[in-house]
C-alpha cells in the first residue's frame, strides 16, 4: 500500500474498490458480471484479497457464495453476517450489490486497524446469484443460507442450455452439499445489509442514509391475450381481434392503476407478439407483469384491480385473456433491535437517520428466515440504478463506512 493511499478517505478508498471491481464484466457500457461467469469468478480473487486484509479467512462455498469469516466465528462464536450479491443486471451500474460487499470490509479493515476487536463473529459474504439475469433463478446463496434451498432450481438453464447444477460444478461448487451450508439460528446475531437505494427519496431529501424499514413484496405474472390472425389489409377494421391493440389497452389501464394507487408500483417490461409480422393481425400476445409494494393488501387489492380491467377490455374486443403467476414473495419486515441499532450509529455519526421501505428485493428477503435482517441505504445519483450511470459520492461513503463501524463497535453478542 502506498504513502498516498494511506492517506486516502475512506470515502475515497471505497470508490477506488468499487472502480477495480468494475473491471471484472463482459465488455460493453456498464458492468455485466452474471452468476458462474469468468468474469465471477476473477472478481473473487479480488473480494478475497479484501477479506484477508479485513482479518477474514474466504472460502467458496458449495453454492457459488465467496464467504469470510473471522477466528471468532470459525470458532463457534455468535455471528453477524453481512454482505451482497456480487452479480449485475445485463449493463448494471457499479454499485448495485458490490457496495454491500466492499463497504463492510474496508470497514472490517479500518476498525482491525484501530486495534478495536469485537466481542462477537463477523462473516461476510458476497452472494453469488441474487439478480438472477443468467439463470432467471434468483437468491439461490442466500436461500442456502437460511435453509430454505430449493433443489429445484438447479435444473432452470440459461440461454445455452446450460443448467444451474452444471454451472456450479463447473465454478467448484457442490450442488449435492447445498443443503449443509444451512446455519444454525441460535449461532447468528443477524444480518445486515449496505445497499445503494435505488430510488430519489434520499437525494430529494438532501440525506445520505437511510435505514431501511421493510423489503418490498413482489409478484409477477405472465399476461396471454388470443385473438385472430388475418390479412392486414383485407380484413375491415370493425370487428378485428387484434390481440396487440387489446394488449396495449391493457398495458395502458396497468399505467393508470398504478399511478392512481399508493405505495404501488409496476411495470410490464416484457412484450412478445406472434405472428410478429408487417401485414398480419397480431394473433397472439404476451406480456409480463411486475408488481410491488410493502403492503400486501395494497398489492393483493391492486392485482385484483388490474386483472379484472384487463378481463373487461378483452371481453370487450371477443379476446381471451389467461393470467399465469410466476412468481410471488411476500414483504418482509426488517427486524426492531436492527432499525434502531442503525438508526442510532447514524445519529453517534451526525447522520439524519431517515426511515424508508426498499423497493427493491434483496437478499433479505431469503435471510430473513434464518435471522433478524437490517439494511443501510446509501444515497445514489438521480435514483439510478441498473445502469451505468449509477453513482455515490466519496462523502456519502465515507459516512456509511463510518456509521456501520459505530454499529459494529456499539453491538453486544447478547440475544436479541
Amino acid at each position: 500500500m502506498t504513502a498516498d493511499h494511506e492517506t486516502m478517505t475512506l470515502g475515497a478508498q471505497l470508490l477506488e474498490r468499487l472502480d477495480e471491481a468494475a473491471c471484472f464484466s463482459e465488455p460493453g457500457a456498464g458492468v455485466t458480471r452474471q452468476f458462474c461467469s469468468q468474469e465471477h469468478r476473477q472478481v473473487l480473487e479480488l473480494i478475497a484479497d479484501w477479506m484477508r486484509r479485513a482479518g477474514l479467512e474466504p472460502e467458496l462455498d458449495a453454492s457459488g457464495n465467496l464467504v469470510g469469516r473471522c477466528d471468532k466465528a470459525r470458532a463457534g462464536a455468535r455471528t453477524l453476517i453481512m454482505g451482497s450479491h456480487q452479480d449485475t443486471v445485463v449493463e448494471g451500474g457499479k454499485y448495485d450489490g458490490m457496495l454491500g460487499v466492499a463497504l463492510p470490509l474496508l470497514a472490517l479493515e479500518r476498525l482491525k486497524k484501530d486495534g478495536i476487536e469485537l466481542d462477537y463473529g463477523v462473516e461476510v459474504v458476497a452472494f453469488g446469484d441474487e439478480e438472477g439475469t443468467r439463470f432467471q433463478s434468483t437468491l439461490i446463496g442466500s436461500r442456502a443460507l437460511a435453509g430454505i434451498f430449493d433443489p429445484a432450481s438447479l435444473e432452470a438453464r440459461d440461454a445455452d442450455g446450460i443448467s444451474v447444477g452444471e454451472a456450479l460444478r463447473a465454478f467448484g461448487g457442490d450442488p449435492e452439499q447445498i443443503p449443509s451450508l444451512a446455519r444454525d439460528p441460535d449461532s447468528v446475531l443477524g444480518f445486515v445489509e449496505v445497499h445503494i437505494e435505488q430510488g430519489p427519496v434520499l437525494e430529494r431529501r438532501d440525506h445520505a442514509l437511510g435505514v431501511v424499514t421493510s423489503l418490498t413484496g413482489i409478484e409477477r405474472h405472465r399476461l396471454t391475450v388470443a385473438g385472430k390472425a388475418g390479412h392486414a389489409g383485407t380484413t375491415p377494421m370493425p370487428g378485428r381481434r387484434d390481440a396487440l391493440v387489446g394488449a396495449a389497452e391493457m398495458i395502458a389501464e396497468v399505467d393508470r392503476i398504478l399511478n392512481a394507487t399508493e405505495d404501488f408500483v409496476g411495470v410490464v417490461g416484457k412484450l412478445e407478439v406472434r405472428p410478429n409480422a408487417v401485414n398480419v393481425i397480431p394473433a397472439e400476445v404476451v406480456f409480463t407483469l411486475e408488481l410491488r409494494s410493502p403492503h400486501a393488501e395494497v398489492r393483493r387489492r391492486g392485482r385484483e384491480d388490474i386483472l379484472a380491467a384487463c378481463r373487461q377490455l378483452a371481453q370487450a374486443r371477443e379476446l381471451s385473456l389467461t393470467v399465469e403467476t410466476t412468481y410471488e414473495a411476500e414483504a418482509v419486515a426488517c427486524a426492531d433491535w436492527l432499525i434502531e441499532a442503525l438508526g442510532d450509529a447514524c445519529q453517534r455519526c451526525d447522520e439524519p437517520a431517515d426511515l424508508l421501505f426498499s423497493g427493491a428485493g434483496h437478499d433479505g428477503l431469503a435471510m430473513c428466515d434464518l435471522t433478524g435482517i437490517g439494511m443501510l441505504f446509501v444515497r445514489c445519483t438521480d435514483g439510478l440504478s441498473h445502469h451505468p450511470d449509477e453513482a455515490i459520492t466519496a462523502a456519502d461513503g465515507e459516512a456509511a463506512t463510518r456509521v456501520l463501524m459505530q454499529f459494529l463497535k456499539d453491538l453486544t453478542p447478547k440475544a436479541q
